[in-house]
């Protein structure tokens, strides 16, 4: 999972110098796709329930699962970026969310909150603590900032598949759900709003947008449960 969790964080560090306004998406999961072969790797995501590309590239309103394809990216965009690589048989699954040049201070205080949300998630997930711990700090750190988790969709446990139990909402209380273990390994992403927190599914019957049309933003790191300090498996 180490290895696989490498290749997904050089991918995203990739993926973020080239995403330049005038870029097409499809471009960019390309170039993902080559990457993730030529290290060993296999698409996490590619043809997995049907989705078509190896990269989910979700702009703006959208929160998740977007399709890349010929549109050009713009100046002033946010792009969401989730990456998921098989490496002999284990998944690694990490996602980020960039500014496309200049953006504006709202969207630009959305990525940090979002950025702190899931690294508050991430200080939780400690050997002894209860899964709830980490959904709730994600909560608490996304709506101090006056913005809202998506609640429809959720973290995951990951490991020999890409989703596998637990469950692991982006909301909660604290002190609730499974006690943590040394070995589990978790994929924890909050999906932050600037608006209402309810969505909609676009007629691609894979985009997620929000129902309000406010900006979306998404941060994820697969981590890994020790004996002391949780370890980010998708970080450089």
């Amino acid at each position: 999972m180490r290895q696989a969790g490498r290749i997904v964080a050089e991918v995203l560090a990739g993926l973020r110098e080239r995403a330049k306004a005038g870029v097409t998406t499809a471009a960019l999961d390309a170039w993902a796709e080559q990457y993730i072969r030529r290290q060993g790797g296999v698409p996490s995501f590619k043809g997995y329930r049907g989705y078509p590309a190896s990269v989910c590239i979700s702009v703006d309103a959208e929160v998740v699962h977007g399709i890349p394809g010929r549109r050009r990216l713009k100046e002033g965009q946010i792009v969401s970026l989730d990456v998921g690589v098989i490496y002999e048989g284990y998944h690694g699954d990490a996602a980020t969310t960039v500014g496309i040049g200049e953006i504006s201070p709202e969207a630009a205080r959305l990525l940090q909150v979002t950025e702190h949300a899931l690294a508050a998630g991430i200080a939780m997930a400690r050997a002894g603590r209860r899964l709830g711990d980490v959904s709730h700090a994600v909560q608490v750190t996304a709506e101090a900032a006056g913005f809202n988790v998506i609640r429809e969709y959720v973290g995951h446990g990951i490991g020999t598949e890409m989703h596998e139990d637990p469950q692991i909402p982006n909301f909660g209380p604290a002190g609730r759900g499974p006690l943590l273990r040394p070995g589990m390994t978790l994929a924890i992403e909050p999906m932050v709003v600037a608006g209402d927190y309810h969505t909609r599914v676009l007629d691609d019957g894979w985009t997620v947008v929000t129902a309000d049309g406010s900006l979306a933003a998404h941060f994820e790191h697969t981590v890994a449960v020790t004996d002391g300090d949780p370890e980010i498996l998708t970080r450089l």
